[in-house]
């Protein structure tokens, strides 16, 4: 049972931790990291500034006393001047007491002056520590933000193969149902010219039909021209020409033959033959 449970948390630590590091942005873990470096940063500072501050307040005592243990020797100076033996000996007892204290002081002075030079020395160690991390913190994200625009522009470029191979398959399909419909289209044709198929609008014609129409319309056309040749070399010279008419009728006047009547009529008649003047 003890071993089930094991496994349990085993995997609910590794799905876990897969899902932390989905959502983890090294971005905003390299700025809270740098953050906590500043705030250790602040709190060594400001241990600086108070052991500074101790040290001073030493140094204000022990220049009190030092004062007070002057004063205290020109006391017992004057006394023996006056011949006060005892005030005299009571004003250096005053101040060798305050002389242990004096050196009391100075001893702690050296001590927190001490502490205070270690932690100047640590806040620079640690400054330049920081100021390198932030560096390195700024060129990590750069590169990070650099190989996730990358991987943008690559997930763009897939999404645009994939995209151009479904369009590539789709023009291959339209070129395959094309040459189907070419080859459909070949295979009636060849069935209609063999006779196998019924044309019921008769509009299909094999290709021995097609010529031998359009030999009989080369044909026609030689015969009109004959005809037309024929008909103007018949006629005597002047005599203006008179274009067939095709089919049954009567034949066409052409505007010549139109322009000389109007002459007639206009000279008084019909001029007399020539073989009747006399």
């Amino acid at each position: 049972m003890a071993g089930l449970f094991e496994r349990l948390r085993i995997i609910f630590n590794a799905k876990a931790d897969k899902a932390l590091d989905k959502w983890e942005d090294p971005r905003e873990t390299l700025d809270y990291s740098y953050q906590r470096q500043l705030e250790l940063l602040q709190k060594v500072r400001r241990g600086v500034a108070d052991v500074a501050t101790s040290r001073k307040r030493v140094e204000l005592q022990a220049n009190q006393l030092d004062s007070e243990m002057k004063k205290l020797a020109l006391s017992a100076q004057r006394a023996l001047e006056v011949n006060r033996e005892d005030l005299a000996r009571e004003a250096l007892t005053r101040k060798s007491g305050l002389q242990g204290q004096l050196d009391d002081l100075m001893q702690q002075h050296a001590q927190l002056q001490g502490e205070e030079e270690k932690l100047v020395r640590a806040s620079t160690r640690l400054q330049a520590k920081v100021d390198a991390f932030r560096t390195r913190k700024e060129t990590i994200k750069a590169t990070y933000s650099a190989a996730e625009a990358q991987t943008r522009i690559n997930e763009a470029f897939t999404g645009i193969s994939e995209e151009m191979g479904d369009v590539g398959m789709a023009i291959q399909r339209a070129e395959d149902k094309t040459a189907q419909m070419q080859a459909r289209a070949g295979a009636i044709d060849e069935l209609l010219a063999s006779g196998a198929l019924d044309d019921p609008t008769n509009t299909y014609k094999d290709d021995i039909t097609r010529e031998l129409d359009s030999l009989a319309s080369s044909s026609q056309v030689e015969n009109e021209l004959a005809a037309l040749k024929a008909s103007l070399g018949a006629l005597p010279s002047g005599t203006p020409s008179v274009a067939p008419q095709v089919g049954a009728g009567a034949p066409r006047v052409t505007e010549a033959t139109v322009t000389e009547v109007a002459e007639i009529e206009s000279n008084g008649g019909p001029s007399a033959a020539p073989g009747s003047q006399g």
